[in-house]
This record gives structure tokens, C-alpha cells and sequence, in this order.
């Protein structure tokens, strides 16, 4: 009897839980998702004063955002794989927020001094601060795709062990707080920029994040403290071997065989030193330059290579959508008639259903098993779907083929607006206002619309893009805990970042479809084509479960934790990362 634990008190879990890794996890995730949520709402419409009510810097500075993501997201992951998890989450923490707060400080002085700085060398040095302004934004959210590799997708997998259970269960909680400070988050700064200025948000931003990397900086090594497993990070030895390997064939072009090369050489004086090569130092510098490009490469070949590509590439997929609350679908519900306050009704909506579908994916999981839960996730969300099919053809649909999309675009690139109505070019703007600009839910000023004969189209697709959701993020879940679960974790990193890379490719690629088409007469179009490459990534990720589980996918309470091992265990096409 005496060598019985005694049990815990009430008081003392709670002390426990509050003072767990976990929680500490949690904690650092939200400041840090609510500094990022602030930043990119506050940037786009910055942006958008700071140009004179234009759009213009605005999809400048999504167009770098996005392209430097879709670039260089392999080379990120590659770097959060190739060094501590400490260092990296230390070192993506403090540019991240540094580069926000220097941001912040560069745009108060332009909002204080804008007049001053365009009648400085020609308006060259107004110029040289919004080029500044958007290298530096860029930087930071280079850094937040590294912070978020590192802590969601490895160090969550850590602090879980071994427990599938447990890692559904944090992805679960860490996505509830990215969709709570998504609506939270913009509407305090938008509060602070409305009843006081632009300059005391841009203060108001750069103080936060100021505060909070301190905070945040103390949370990480508090998980790093009472998580020794972090210390450890598999595959290192391995690199190491290939590295070597890699080195071999330079060696033996320079004439060297792994022997000799492997042998150094002694001077009289006893210092080791390397044999030496004429050809050597070219080789290497050549080497060393084009590395960047080799690591990239086969960061893209090594996500091919995994066996939950299918799963990957069909996330990627629901990107290439227009059926989301951002400005775009905003744009066009204004078209239809939707004011300000039913937009807002229905965003709030939209994210209770986000999150009730986060909380159904751990039941259904814990049911049905995580591959499954995918394929249900699908289904429920193409069924969804097919009420914002329907929407296109409904009564007060605007789908008009006889009005050409291209003309529009003509006119504006020819500059001639006055064969337009003013009510279309504010329609337009507002629906290509959003292009690659973030999230920003501003809408410029239209025209009073007149009534439309009917609401049931957009009831319709606001009813299926709400209801969607539910599959939607329980999907989304499904296919980060199979990464997770899957991916080694040598090259957890390089396979996450060439992930983003394919969500941005495919977010960029429904951007371009909008330019193309932004009249609302071409909507029920671009609804069409969203659905299709929705049932396309479904129809991938089902090819991979039907892999995965044969005919057993259909038998919703057959285990199939046999079928993730042989996942995760079966060996993947050599690599060179």
C-alpha cells in the first residue's frame, strides 16, 4: 500500500494542465497568431491609404508574399530540418517580429511625414520607403512560414510523442485559436485604426509585437525545458552519411578515389592539412553557389516521392477555390445586394461552422480512424458544395455567357473607362481589389445596386460555402496529422515547406482566374471551375485512401492503424535533401 501514487487533487491537475507543455504551446500559438492576424489585416488597408486609395501597393505586395513562398518555401523547410529545433524557432521568432516592428516604425514616419518625403528628389525617397515597406513585410512573413513549420507541424508532433490521440487533439485546439484570432484579431485593430488614426495602429502593432516576442520567446524555452525529446532531432546522423556520399562523385571528378581523399595529409610541422587540387576551389565555389538550387529541387522531389503525395497535392487542390469569406466572394455578395451587417452574420457563421467541423474531426477520428476521416470529410464537403452549384442557375443568379469577361479587362487596359458604368468599375475593382492582398474584408464604396427579383441564388451559395466548412477544416486537419504522422522526421521540415509552396501555387492560380474574369455576370463560372478542382483533389486523396485501405475504406468501424504503419514504414525513393 505504501508504494501507491497518491491521487492528484482537482487544484492540482488544473496547476498541471496550465503549467503542461501543452499549454505552454498553446499559449505562444496565440500570441503569436493574433500578432500575425493584426499585421496582415493592418498592412493591405496601410497600403491601400498610403497610395492614394489605390490598390496598386496592395496586390504589389501580395504578388511578392505569394511568389516568394511559392520560391522559397523548400529552401525554409529545408533549414528548419538542418538545424536545432531551438535555434530555429528562436531565430524565425525574432526576425519575424523584429521585421513587424521596423514595419511599423517606417510607416508611422511615412504617415507623419508623407508630404515632405514626396517632395524629396522627385518622390524617389516616398518611393524608396514603400519599396522598403514591402521588403521588410515580405521578410516577416517569411519568417512566420518558418515559425509555423516549426512549432505546428514538429514541435506539436514532439510534445504529443507517440500518441495519435493526442496530436489530433492539439491540431484540433491549435486550429480553433487560428480561426478565433482570425475574426478577433482584425476587429480590435480595425476598432483602434477607426476611432483613432492610422499612425496609432501602425504604434499599436509594433508594441504588441514587441511584448509579445518577449513573452513568446520565454514560452518556447519553457516547452523546450519540459520537453526533453525537442533536444533530439532524428535523421541528423543520416544527413550526414548522405552528405557524404553527395561529396563522393565531386572527389572522384577531381581525380581523388574516397580513399585518398579520405586520408589527409601531414606537413613536417604535424598540421593536418588537405591535399591539394588546382581544380578544387572552382568546383566548390561552383558547388556552394548553385547548392540553393540542388536543395530545392530535390525538396520538390523528395515531396513527390512520399507516399502521402496524393494527400498533399489534394489539399493543395481546395486552394483553387473563389467559395471563401475573402474579399472576392465579399465583392460579389455586394453585387447581389448582401450589405455590410449580413456579411458580417454570415462570416460569423462561417467560422462556427469552421469550428464545429475542428471539433467533429477528433470524433470522427477516434470512430472511424484518421484516413477515413478524410474521405468523410470530402464527401461531406463536395455535398455541400452542390448547393452553390445549384446557385448558379437558380432564380437572381447573374450568370450571363453572352457578356464577355475579357471585355472589361480590355477596357480597363486601354484605358478607356467611359464605356463602362461607375457602378461596374467600383464591381470590379472590388472584386480584383483582393488580388494576392491577404484577407482584408474592405470593400470600396459602390454605387446604391438596384433591388434584385430574387435572393435565392445567393442564399444558395452562402448556404453551401457555410455549410462546406464543416468538411473543410476537418479535411484540412486530416491531411496535417497524416504529414505529420508520415513524413520522417529528417525531412518534416523540406516536405511542409514545399507543401506551402503548392497551396500558394494553386491560391495564386484562382487569383489569375479572377483577373480574367472579375465581372459578377462571369461568377457562376468561376463557381463551376472552384467545384471542379475541389472534386479533383477529393477524387486524389480518395486514389491514396483506396491505396491505403483497399475496399476497407467503405467499413467505417474497421481499424486501420495497420494500414498508417505500413505508411509511415514504407521506404520512399532516395532522396538527395
Amino acid at each position: 500500500m505504501d508504494n501507491v501514487a497518491p491521487k492528484k487533487t482537482c487544484c492540482e491537475s488544473v496547476r498541471d494542465f496550465f503549467t503542461s507543455a501543452k499549454f505552454l504551446i498553446y499559449m505562444g500559438h496565440a500570441l503569436s497568431t493574433w500578432g500575425d492576424r493584426m499585421w496582415n489585416f493592418a498592412v493591405a488597408v496601410f497600403l491601400v491609404e498610403l497610395y492614394g486609395n489605390s490598390l496598386l501597393l496592395t496586390a504589389v505586395y501580395g504578388l511578392v508574399v505569394a511568389g516568394s513562398v511559392l520560391l522559397l518555401g523548400a529552401l525554409i523547410g529545408d533549414w528548419v530540418d538542418r538545424n536545432p529545433r531551438l535555434k530555429v524557432a528562436q531565430t524565425s521568432l525574432l526576425v519575424q517580429n523584429s521585421c513587424v516592428i521596423l514595419c511599423g516604425i517606417v510607416l508611422m514616419v511615412i504617415f507623419q511625414y508623407k508630404d515632405q518625403l514626396a517632395s524629396m528628389y522627385n518622390g524617389w525617397l516616398l518611393t524608396a520607403c514603400y519599396i522598403m515597406v514591402i521588403s521588410i513585410a515580405n521578410i516577416a512573413n517569411l519568417a512566420s512560414t518558418a515559425t509555423a513549420i516549426t512549432i505546428q507541424r514538429d514541435w506539436v508532433v514532439v510534445v504529443a510523442g507517440q500518441d495519435s490521440s493526442t496530436l489530433a487533439d492539439m491540431n484540433a485546439t491549435v486550429r480553433i485559436i487560428d480561426q478565433l484570432t482570425n475574426i478577433l484579431a482584425p476587429m480590435l485593430v480595425g476598432q483602434i485604426m477607426a476611432f483613432g488614426s492610422h499612425f496609432i495602429g501602425c504604434g499599436f502593432i509594433s508594441g504588441w509585437n514587441l511584448c509579445s516576442m518577449c513573452l513568446e520567446y520565454a514560452l518556447l524555452w519553457k516547452v523546450y525545458q519540459k520537453t526533453p525529446a525537442l533536444a533530439v532531432k532524428g535523421g541528423q546522423k543520416e544527413q550526414e552519411q548522405e552528405l557524404k556520399q553527395l561529396n563522393s562523385p565531386r572527389e572522384m571528378e577531381n581525380g581523388l578515389t574516397p580513399e585518398e581523399s579520405s586520408q589527409p595529409l601531414m606537413t613536417d610541422g604535424g598540421v593536418v592539412v588537405a591535399r591539394p587540387s588546382p581544380s578544387t576551389k572552382d568546383t566548390s565555389c561552383c558547388y556552394q553557389v548553385t547548392e540553393p538550387l540542388r536543395t530545392l529541387k530535390a525538396g520538390w522531389v523528395s515531396y513527390y516521392n512520399q507516399n502521402i503525395f496524393f494527400a498533399g497535392m489534394s489539399l493543395s487542390f481546395l486552394y483553387m477555390t473563389v467559395l471563401g469569406f475573402d474579399c472576392i466572394t465579399t465583392g460579389y455578395a455586394y453585387t447581389q445586394g448582401l450589405n455590410g451587417s449580413v456579411l458580417s452574420l454570415l462570416m460569423g457563421a462561417s467560422a462556427i461552422a469552421g469550428i464545429c467541423g475542428t471539433v467533429a474531426f477528433t470524433w470522427v477520428r477516434k470512430k472511424c480512424g484518421l484516413i477515413r476521416t478524410g474521405f468523410i470529410s470530402g464527401v461531406a464537403q463536395l455535398s455541400c458544395l452542390m448547393l452553390c452549384v445549384a446557385s448558379v442557375f437558380a432564380p437572381g443568379s447573374p450568370l450571363d455567357l453572352t457578356v464577355s469577361p475579357f471585355l472589361d479587362l480590355y477596357s480597363h487596359l486601354v484605358g478607356d473607362r467611359g464605356t463602362l458604368p461607375e457602378a461596374d468599375h467600383s464591381v470590379i475593382q472590388g472584386l480584383t481589389g483582393d488580388i494576392l492582398s491577404g484577407n482584408a474584408t474592405m470593400v470600396p464604396p459602390m454605387e446604391e445596386l438596384p433591388p434584385l427579383q430574387s435572393y435565392m441564388s445567393v442564399c444558395l451559395l452562402f448556404a453551401g460555402v457555410i455549410a462546406a466548412r464543416l468538411g473543410l477544416w476537418s479535411f484540412d486537419l486530416t491531411v496535417t496529422q497524416l504529414i505529420q504522422e508520415s513524413v520522417a522526421e529528417s525531412e518534416r521540415g523540406v516536405i511542409n515547406g514545399v507543401q506551402n509552396s503548392m497551396n500558394y501555387l494553386l491560391d495564386l492560380l484562382h487569383f489569375i482566374m479572377v483577373i480574367l474574369a472579375p465581372n459578377p455576370e462571369a461568377f457562376g463560372v468561376l463557381v463551376l471551375i472552384s467545384v471542379s478542382f475541389v472534386a479533383m483533389g477529393h477524387a486524389m486523396y480518395f486514389r491514396f485512401a483506396f491505396k491505403s485501405l483497399g475496399t476497407r475504406i467503405f467499413l467505417c468501424c474497421s481499424p486501420e492503424q495497420k494500414a498508417i504503419e505500413a505508411i509511415v514504414e514504407s521506404p520512399s525513393l532516395p532522396t538527395t535533401v
